[in-house]
């Protein structure tokens, strides 16, 4: 275990700038947004202290954020940017241009509800309207893990195996504002785990001129996509190899999935973010009334790790999904993943559907407590959505 040398009390958008820090990107591109604002704020103060030697540009608009990164990348640069709900959600036509492009942007994402009505608090509905758009996608528990993965995603994204962009998702508030202990790497640790920018095919390599943006109708545009898909499916185990990496220096180790009592386990819950964390305190107190129950968080949902779920619920007498998101005509999207992941296990699990938290409504031991006594109950319904902390 590596001796920990720099423990401090930080905000998750602390800790993510402090890993920018660590990184020293060539370009950022801020335009802030409710919560992923002090995200930039603590970096900009790093550019102004001339502790980085980032170039920062101010731009006018999220769409102009992300077009700026993409400039900068295909130039041959490190860039990162950080947004939000509807900041994202006005980012949509560049990010599939940054995934298509296979781009290793690195951008953290404070989740929040997308409007409307008009809310700033936290859900999963931004990070989920853009889970196809060709986009890695890492979810942290906490601001240890925020600050990690955002070392951890400009390896993944950088591999030339991948080449894609990653989003580093922390729920907005819960983990962007709230204050917890973070295990931060010594600079140099981390700027050698990080490494030099791996550049392919640079704009600015004129003896080697490439073209960005091309049209790309019905003679090739099929092929790149099929790039794309075969670059996602080299993420699982780009991700493995970084985190075996990652786990020398830190001592911290990370998996597709983050698995927590679960080895006899008969009831598992999974959900994403720092809810986990809440899941994890009630399964302790199941536990201790004797309840063989776990909890699994995917540490990354695209792409999704669906043959490790299968050995994983294989032969449970139940498993439950607690989106944080809801999909309006159909299933609940990590509902949707999961159940589809279990269509060919040999013996299926109970499965039930709960959506909670949307609108940064509180998620408490009572409802999760509530969901796993239907399960214990043989109470849950492969086709029924049901709802956590909701007045009807």
């Amino acid at each position: 275990m590596p001796e920990v040398k720099n423990r401090q009390a930080v905000t998750g958008a602390q800790a993510i700038a402090n890993a920018m820090r660590q990184i020293n990107p060539d370009v950022v591109a801020a335009y802030p947004i409710t919560p992923q604002t002090p995200v930039v704020e603590y970096f900009a103060q790093f550019v102004a202290d001339g502790v980085v030697e980032t170039e920062m540009i101010p731009v006018e608009s999220e769409h102009s954020a992300m077009s700026a990164v993409v400039g900068a990348a295909a130039a041959g640069a490190r860039a990162m940017t950080a947004t939000a709900a509807n900041g994202l959600a006005l980012m949509h036509e560049i990010v599939y241009i940054a995934a298509s492009s296979r781009l290793p942007i690195v951008m953290a994402v404070a989740n929040r509800a997308l409007s409307g009505p008009i809310n700033i608090h936290c859900d999963h509905s931004d990070a989920m309207a853009e889970r196809d758009s060709g986009w890695i996608q890492l979810w942290a528990e906490n601001a240890q893990e925020a600050y990690d993965f955002t070392l951890m995603a400009i390896r993944i994204a950088e591999h030339e195996d991948v080449r894609l962009p990653v989003m580093v998702n922390f729920d907005g508030f819960i983990i962007s504002h709230g204050v917890e202990v973070v295990d931060f790497l010594d600079d140099e640790v981390a700027r050698k785990f990080v490494g030099e920018p791996k550049v392919m095919y640079p704009l600015l390599d004129t003896e080697h001129p490439v073209t960005h943006g091309p049209l790309d109708l019905y003679d090739y545009y099929f092929e790149h996509k099929r790039q794309q898909i075969e670059a996602m499916k080299h993420v699982k185990k780009v991700f493995k190899e970084v985190a075996e990496e990652f786990a020398k220096i830190s001592g911290r180790k990370y998996d597709l999935l983050d698995k927590y009592k679960v080895d006899d386990a008969e009831y598992i819950m999974i959900a994403l973010g720092s809810t986990a964390g809440t899941i994890k305190y009630t399964v302790d107190l199941l536990r201790e009334e004797g309840h063989k129950v776990g909890v699994i968080k995917p540490q990354i949902f695209r792409p999704f790790p669906k043959n490790e779920l299968q050995e994983l619920l294989n032969g449970r007498k139940g498993v439950i999904v607690l989106d944080r998101a809801a999909s309006f005509g159909a299933e609940a999207p990590l509902y949707e993943a999961v159940k589809s992941a279990l269509y060919e296990v040999a013996v299926k699990p109970q499965i039930g559907s709960y959506v909670y938290g949307l609108g940064g409504r509180d998620i408490k031991i009572e409802h999760i407590r509530k969901a796993f006594e239907d399960a214990f109950s043989g109470n849950l319904i492969a086709d029924e959505e049901r709802y956590l902390g909701l007045r009807e």
